[in-house]
């Protein structure tokens, strides 16, 4: 099963920008399979970055090497250009002074790839992000009904293209993907030199999907100082495996403003690392699982979008709470989550006066507006 990207034709349209095209994301969610789609009717050429020869090629070659190499392809895929020393030095020689040319470029972690071509590709280069398949790619490729059955799957298995083009073995892969490719970027660089304590950090972020996370606690716990948590923390948020959401704090006194909460970029992902794939009915922490989809898919939706804006959570020290805000435009909207669509829960008095929002809850039966592009702008519409 090949599913359509929502970013295909996004790409598309900025082969007319005269940019280098950056594609980047986690390991195996389907990089190198949307640019060769994207490419199916033109004749290109394929530069691998995991060979040995190509790296050698493209690393700080003249203008004259590079236009050797290249030939009379108009246009280049440069896969895994991380593993490529100077590529950023490379990409700006073939932009500047080969202007028929389009390169695009992919890369599975960002902490590489953008490190290696920001000053170099400044005001030269188009970046994207690929992520696991999102709700609405999954839902246009099988259907509104057969999406909807398999919700329940979903929160638990995820949406990694080989987990869902594989079902029969989808818990084998779904290990294999962890114990295998989840951090082998990271660990490639040599900075962090005990491989446990990464796994053994990305197990207690699982079970606190959704609560304030503690720094110090966390060193505490795996016994090394609170400065190599953060660090670590930060490698995995760039390598597509976590990412934070801070605190929402303008005016009230008794805010919280420094705590961070931690997703993972796919729910397939947290479950294995807690070696935890029961289906939800034997589970006890629903909760955990719808709050986590809703936030990544968010992401995935905005960010296909390009849509800019800020996202938080509020809370008090009185343990008053939203489970999201969202900015953009000026304008606030807060979300709480609920599975249970009679599951009550309102707005927090001090946040509503202070902050004027709209709100809304965001559950079982409503959670396509807020995760698809169809309804987008009735997510910031009130509850009627």
């Amino acid at each position: 099963m090949n599913f359509s990207r929502n970013l295909t034709q996004v790409i598309l349209k900025a082969f007319d920008r005269e940019k280098v095209i950056l594609l980047i994301g986690p390991r195996q969610v389907g990089k190198t399979t949307l640019i060769r789609e994207l490419l199916k009717n033109q004749d290109y050429l394929f530069l691998d970055g995991d060979d040995p020869t190509v790296r050698t090629l493209l690393d700080t070659p003249n203008t004259q090497q590079i236009k050797s190499l290249l030939g009379a392809y108009k246009y280049v895929f440069v896969d895994e250009a991380q593993r490529i020393p100077n590529i950023g030095l490379t990409a700006k020689v073939i932009h500047d002074q080969m202007k028929d040319i389009h390169l695009i470029m992919s890369g599975s972690s960002s902490f590489e790839l953008s490190g290696l071509t920001q000053e170099p590709l400044t005001g030269r280069k188009l970046t994207y992000h690929l992520y696991p398949i999102s709700w609405e790619e999954y839902e246009n490729q099988v259907g509104f009904l057969t999406a909807e059955q398999d919700l329940p799957n979903r929160l638990v298995y995820g949406f990694y293209p080989e987990i869902l083009t594989n079902p029969e073995a989808k818990e084998e892969l779904l290990y294999e993907l962890v114990e295998s490719y989840l951090y082998k970027d990271i660990l490639a660089l040599g900075i962090v030199k005990k491989p446990d304590v990464i796994y053994r950090l990305l197990q207690m972020l699982a079970y606190q999907v959704g609560s304030e996370v503690s720094y110090n606690e966390l060193g505490r716990s795996l016994m090394i100082d609170t400065k190599t948590v953060i660090a670590y923390i930060e490698l995995l948020e760039q390598a597509y495996v976590i990412y934070r959401l801070r605190t929402f704090s303008r005016n009230l006194r008794n805010e919280i403003k420094t705590n961070k909460k931690i997703y993972f970029f796919d729910n397939g992902v947290r479950n294995a690392l807690i070696k935890n794939l029961q289906p939800i009915a034997l589970r006890n922490d629903i909760g955990i699982l719808w709050e986590n989809f809703l936030m990544a898919e968010r992401l995935k939706r905005m960010e296909y979008a390009k849509i800019r804006y800020n996202g938080y959570f509020w809370r008090t020290k009185y343990q008053q709470e939203v489970d999201y805000v969202e900015e953009r435009d000026g304008k606030i909207a807060a979300f709480e989550f609920k599975w249970n669509p009679e599951a009550k829960a309102s707005l927090p008095t001090s946040f509503g006066e202070e902050y004027h929002p709209t709100f809304k809850v965001i559950h079982r039966t409503n959670f396509r507006e807020f995760v698809t592009s169809q309804s987008d702008g009735d997510a910031l519409e009130p509850e009627k």
